[in-house]
């Protein structure tokens, strides 16, 4: 099994949270044990501190301007707040890291986020108000928990919602029709095109999180879904021969 990353930027809401505690005790110095990501009697260390806390290539930040990111901006599943704090740092305006974690919403606090919320990127108007933000990032590929079609538009539309009408959203996500996402733990295969499955879950000092079910799928099929929608793939663009950023915008 190769060791390609063995996990997005995902987290259970409720229960044991190993993950969110995991990360949480990273950024203390308080950490244990290392946190496990699983798929059956296969497991891999999940590489909190690469993943969470490394500093990122400014090249990211500078992708992010030249895509007219404004804010107020939404980082959706913000982790420990890497991201959030480079936002704060780069961008005039507020600045939200959004988590479905307590674990990792205190972290964020803990770490200067000035405005860090607890709530579900996949039930936005939950959580925010029409028209709230004028851009979007979400980083981790946690938009395969989305499991389109359906789901995907919903998000969209809620997205939608809770944004302005001049909104930029940069999102995520694996490829699976890449050879590269075949070796991620977890994989399974699907005969529908331009789709995959991945199951995975998350062990930390003997708690067992709930399984996560990814839907990894191809531009093609976000672009289907955006058919209808306030929103239009403006931009695809390959890190690996796997991982694609997004760049979505409305109107």
């Amino acid at each position: 099994m190769s060791t390609a990353d063995p996990g997005g930027d995902a987290a259970e809401s409720d229960g044991t949270d190993p993950f969110g505690r995991a990360i949480r005790d990273v950024a203390h110095g308080e950490r244990t044990e290392p946190l496990w990501c699983v798929d059956g009697d296969e497991r891999l260390e999940h590489p909190i501190e690469r993943f969470y806390f490394a500093e990122r290539d400014d090249a990211v930040y500078e992708t992010l301007d030249d895509d007219g990111v404004a804010t107020p901006l939404l980082d959706l599943g913000a982790g420990a707040g890497r991201d959030v704090l480079r936002f704060q740092e780069r961008y005039d305006g507020e600045v939200v890291g959004l988590e479905p974690s307590a674990h990792l919403v205190a972290t964020m606090r803990e770490r200067g986020v000035a405005s860090a919320v607890r709530g579900d990127m996949f039930a936005l108007r939950e959580s925010f108000d029409r028209d709230r933000f004028r851009a979007v990032y979400a980083h981790g590929t946690q938009l395969g928990l989305a499991r389109p079609p359906h789901r995907l538009r919903e998000f969209l539309a809620d997205l939608a919602v809770v944004t302005a009408d001049d909104a930029v959203a940069v999102l995520d996500n694996y490829d699976p029709d890449a050879d590269g996402a075949r070796d991620l733990l977890g994989w399974r295969p699907d005969p529908t095109p331009g789709m995959g499955y991945r199951v995975v879950h998350f062990e930390y000092e003997g708690d067992v999180g709930d399984t996560l079910l990814f839907r990894p799928f191809a531009p093609d099929v976000l672009r289907e879904a955006c058919v209808g929608s306030e929103w239009s793939v403006a931009e695809v663009r390959y890190t690996n021969d796997h991982h694609y950023e997004v760049v979505l915008r409305k109107g």
